[in-house]
């Protein structure tokens, strides 16, 4: 298959930034899609086209049964993530910089400069990169863990074929730019779009080894499940759920953060949170939709509350629902990770207020997952500000 480019979005983008009244802003977005992403993107598009002729094998390597962590963003995903990867026999993942190589070709050529450093440059090119990192993440590290050599959501790798979510921060034009509802979108657009992310998902897999399972964790995906079944009958779908109240002021702060850093205006972050904030409520109810329309789909739903007080109990019962059988070696994994995942939390505060949201609007319009999950049972941060 050869690279996916999303011209019509990228077209898109181009205008919006045309008509950026930043002057700074709109110089820079404009060397970004006019330069930046057609060099680079060319560039992926010759490796990902030289991928079969080089490794043969990778025609034969199938993905088999991936697994799919989806839901709302600050919902437990990026633990849940963390938790399964420890699985490291089963399971296959992106890292990080992998995400901005997606031809095999790529990651196999940083994989031997890798080798090469430690064996005769002692690591000085890894602590190069390990000084980098601190400067680029270290600021938002109580938001988001990030880091160049850890699993992250491999949405990703969709970047330079303009169709990643990843782009909202960089262009906070929600309302006019939609990476989120994939399934509403014509069929053949779709199908393009997943066929090429699938073909990304099978590199890795030849990568770390084609007998393994792709695992995925991406809030976004929350808006194209329906696409994900259809590319891969037999996924497997992880939904974690935490009280809206706290998420979503969550995630907006999130956004915010970002969107400040890179010096937006006031005006055009608040429109696109209050898109962002209304997108939220689809986000918790569709994956249930689409899962109850598909009642083959092997799923779990994990509530956040469950997930953090007993993550080893959580997981072995998410292991039983996707008919994953678990390993004497992963149950140790999970036992040194008890005491860890209940410590995870993050000085990241945050206000309903802030954003202009009523609890009692959010507890109306999710009345009955306030009930399944009773989360008014427990604490609720979200509604006077607190600590995820």
């Amino acid at each position: 298959m050869i690279f996916y480019f999303d011209f019509r979005t990228w077209s898109r983008m181009l205008r919006l930034a045309w008509r950026e009244d930043n002057p700074r802003q709109r110089r820079r977005l404009l060397v970004t899609l006019l330069v930046t992403v057609p060099l680079v993107s060319t560039f992926h598009a010759i490796c990902f086209f030289l991928d079969p002729i080089l490794f043969p094998g990778l025609g034969r390597t199938e993905v088999r049964a991936p697994v799919f962590i989806l839901g709302h963003a600050r919902s437990g995903t990026t633990l849940l993530h963390r938790l399964m990867s420890g699985d490291a026999e089963r399971f296959s993942a992106f890292r990080l910089y992998e995400l901005f190589f997606p031809s095999l070709l790529q990651k196999k050529i940083i994989r031997l400069a890798a080798a090469c450093d430690r064996r005769w440059l002692g690591g000085a090119l890894a602590r190069r990169v390990a000084a980098w990192e601190e400067r680029r993440f270290g600021r938002t590290r109580d938001l988001h863990a990030m880091g160049l050599g850890e699993p992250e959501e491999d949405d990703g790798v969709l970047t330079c074929s303009c169709a990643s979510g990843s782009w909202i921060v960089r262009l906070p034009y929600l309302g006019e730019l939609d990476f989120y509802h994939v399934d509403r979108r014509p069929e053949r657009i779709r199908q393009r779009l997943m066929g090429f992310y699938k073909e990304c998902v099978r590199r890795q897999l030849y990568l770390n080894g084609a007998g393994k399972i792709h695992l995925s964790k991406n809030p976004i995906f929350a808006g194209r499940v329906e696409s994900l079944i259809e590319a891969f009958p037999d996924a497997r779908i992880v939904v974690p759920f935490r009280n809206p109240c706290e998420t979503i002021p969550s995630l907006l702060k999130l956004m915010q953060v970002a969107w400040r850093m890179r010096r937006w205006s006031d005006a055009e972050m608040q429109r696109s949170l209050s898109v962002l904030a209304e997108q939220s409520y689809h986000t918790y109810r569709y994956p249930l939709e689409v899962l109850a329309r598909h009642p083959e789909t092997r799923h779990a739903l994990v509530d956040y509350a469950e997930l953090v007080a007993e993550p080893r109990k959580t997981i072995e019962r998410v292991y039983a629902e996707l008919g994953l059988p678990l390993t004497r070696e992963y149950e140790a994994v999970l036992g040194a990770e008890q005491q860890r995942a209940r410590r995870h939390e993050t000085s990241h505060a945050y206000g309903l207020e802030e954003f202009g949201l009523r609890e009692e609007e959010i507890r109306a319009r999710l009345a009955d997952l306030f009930e399944r999950f009773h989360w008014d049972a427990g604490a609720r941060l979200g509604a006077g500000g607190g600590r995820a």
